[in-house]
């Protein structure tokens, strides 16, 4: 299913309405293009095509064609399973200071990813209610490079965490922490801004000027995959496809 000029020009637009892989045009997608703006109609439902349909393992391999790096932080885990994007607000505290992340909700725009870095892992920053406040936000995922608990709630709550370890205690609510600032995790360097993509496989990082590059390539290894998934079906082996047979 493809966009009519019909479809950019109608006042009603749907931004649910979604595209088959191969008509997606990424031509002119930024990262603003994460969110709807009433002028953006093309360039969002194209992307969310796109997003909907691809995993953390493709936007890796995409990135590393771009730029040689994977943009995967190892030690985050995902807590729930849930496959999430969107750009990241960051954060910084120590593990006994669970109130930056209440100034964290109250700060970040609607459609944003909360990316903690947390000095310490003995005590967690998030939890059940932290992660019920930031849904009621429209706040789209947690990242923590440190502790969350409650995870006989957060298994199962319709809100993505993820992060490195769990515990079952907690700090106070201090607030001492800082807000989106740059923040560099593993040699990592992540700025406000940044794209994050995460799902059952862990995480991805884009930085926000290599985004469009990404999101082409991305689509790029999409199509790429189905062929092979194709040709896996007619009969033909991984390692005749590869070129090593």
């Amino acid at each position: 299913m493809s966009i009519s000029p019909k479809d950019v020009l109608n006042k009603n637009k749907n931004p649910n309405k979604r595209v088959d892989i191969e008509d997606i045009n990424l031509e002119n997608v930024t990262i603003d293009d994460l969110r709807f703006s009433g002028k953006n109609y093309s360039e969002y439902v194209h992307l969310q095509s796109l997003l909907e349909n691809i995993s953390a393992c493709q936007i890796s391999d995409a990135y590393n064609a771009v730029s040689k790096r994977s943009g995967v932080i190892q030690a985050i885990k995902p807590i729930n399973n849930r496959k999430v994007w969107g750009t990241i607000f960051t954060a910084e505290t120590d593990c006994d200071d669970w109130g930056t992340s209440a100034l964290a909700i109250d700060s970040a725009r609607e459609g944003d990813v909360l990316f903690f870095k947390v000095g310490g892992d003995e005590k967690a920053i998030w939890g059940e209610l932290a992660s019920t406040c930031a849904k009621e936000n429209g706040i789209k995922a947690c990242v923590i490079y440190g502790s969350a608990r409650d995870m006989d709630a957060l298994l199962y709550i319709d809100f993505p965490v993820f992060s490195t370890d769990f515990c079952p205690n907690a700090g106070s609510a201090l607030g001492l922490g800082s807000l989106n600032e740059p923040i560099e995790i593993e040699g990592m360097k992540i700025s406000p801004g940044d794209f994050m993509f995460g799902d059952e496989s862990g995480i991805v990082v884009i930085p926000k000027q290599l985004f469009g590059d990404v999101m082409n390539q991305a689509l790029a290894v999409k199509i790429k995959e189905a062929g092979i998934i194709n040709d896996i079906s007619r009969g033909k082996t991984l390692a005749e496809i590869v070129g090593l047979k």
